[in-house]
């Protein structure tokens, strides 16, 4: 456990000091307890107050398969020709 700010002990706060190019240290307990090695990619969110650190996440890669089906569209399928002159014909039904 680590002195925080303003004197309050805590095992989740660290007193670190920003250096001239603006780098921070991690300390190596809270590398180890997220897992953080060398060359990991962190988000730093800008909360107003103060600052929140955490893992980047990747995303996994999404094709057009994992999509299909999304809209909730269940009737057959539309060619581009069908789907554009229903636009037309939608756009000017609203005038």
């Amino acid at each position: 456990m680590r002195q925080g700010q303003r004197g309050r002990a805590s095992d989740r706060q660290y007193s670190v000091r920003l250096s001239t190019k603006g780098q921070l240290v991690v300390p190596k307990e809270v590398r180890l307890r997220h897992g953080w090695n060398e060359g990991v990619e962190l988000l730093l969110e800008d909360d107003g107050d103060g600052v929140l650190l955490r893992a980047a996440r990747s995303l996994p890669e999404t094709t057009l398969d994992d999509l299909v089906g999304c809209a909730g569209y269940r009737g057959p399928t539309k060619t581009l020709e069908e789907m554009e002159a229903a636009i037309a014909r939608g756009a000017r039904e609203r005038r």
